[in-house]
């Protein structure tokens, strides 16, 4: 267990990483993200991917957190701080009382993931995703569907952005995702590796509950409004949720949740037959 290092001041230099981590949060952190709270930090401590760097902890939270702070490398400090001085440093209420910075260690490009693979798997490509509510909403969705992986292309938001990681309980530590390069085609790289792109749209040729999926399948989903392009959508099987009359729209973290559902289910009926 690390040694527990007091914090009195919150111009200490060392907690420097954590202050005002709102308004930190816009600018981006060189390569570093928050996680906040008891669930997403046993995530952070149980990844391969990722690794603490610092813990910053209410002090009336250490005893109920011991069972966690045992796992922490030794190497890794542990502050402590009043709770109204940790208030001060984050610049908000922080009830949770848990903050730690942390670092990606995995970083494999869109083609390195896929090749990672196995023969069975079903993923996510995503683009122009720029809500962070949704971003964490469709990890959250992907671990608990048992997705494999997700792509974002480079006009979607960080899962590592803190919000994005809170909202998906510590999801986007969990599901391994890359960035295709701008210049990457999509659906090459997906054909590249055996995928058989699914473009879900309002207006798609079929409906979600014909399809049988196949063994290896890549949902694609665009931003809320625009959807995805149309040559993405032209190079796919194009799908659709059926809805009530006079509505066809659904959130998009909400899409993801009914589509890798479907998937889920289908693939545990061909299964068993």
């Amino acid at each position: 267990m690390p040694t527990i290092i007091m914090i009195a001041d919150s111009d200490d230099p060392r907690i420097q990483p954590y202050r005002d981590i709102r308004e930190r949060d816009l600018v981006g952190r060189e390569g570093l993200f928050v996680a906040e709270g008891r669930v997403v930090l046993a995530m952070l401590l149980a990844s391969r991917a990722y690794r603490p760097l610092s813990l910053l902890i209410a002090a009336h939270r250490l005893e109920a957190l011991a069972d966690l702070l045992e796992k922490v490398p030794d190497d890794v400090p542990v502050f402590a701080v009043a709770q109204t001085v940790l208030d001060g440093i984050a610049g908000f209420p922080l009830h949770r009382g848990i903050l730690a910075i942390g670092r990606r260690i995995d970083t494999p490009t869109a083609e390195e993931l896929l090749e990672r693979l196995p023969a069975r798997a079903d993923i996510l490509l995503l683009s122009a995703i720029a809500n962070h509510d949704n971003m964490g909403g469709i990890f959250r969705n992907a671990a608990a569907f048992g997705a494999k992986a997700i792509l974002l292309d480079s006009d979607c938001c960080d899962p590592l952005y803190r919000k994005a990681i809170r909202v998906s309980v510590g999801a986007a530590l969990l599901v391994p995702f890359a960035r295709i390069p701008r210049e990457e085609k999509p659906v090459d790289l997906l054909e590249r590796h055996g995928f058989a792109p699914l473009a879900l749209s309002p207006a798609g040729s079929m409906q979600l509950a014909d399809l049988m999926p196949s063994a290896r399948n890549a949902v694609l989903l665009g931003a809320e409004g625009p959807g995805l392009s149309p040559d993405l959508i032209a190079r796919a099987t194009s799908v659709r949720i059926p809805m009530a009359p006079g509505f066809d729209s659904l959130n998009v973290a909400t899409t993801s949740g009914i589509v890798l559902h479907h998937l889920v289910s289908r693939g545990e009926l061909e299964g068993a037959g």
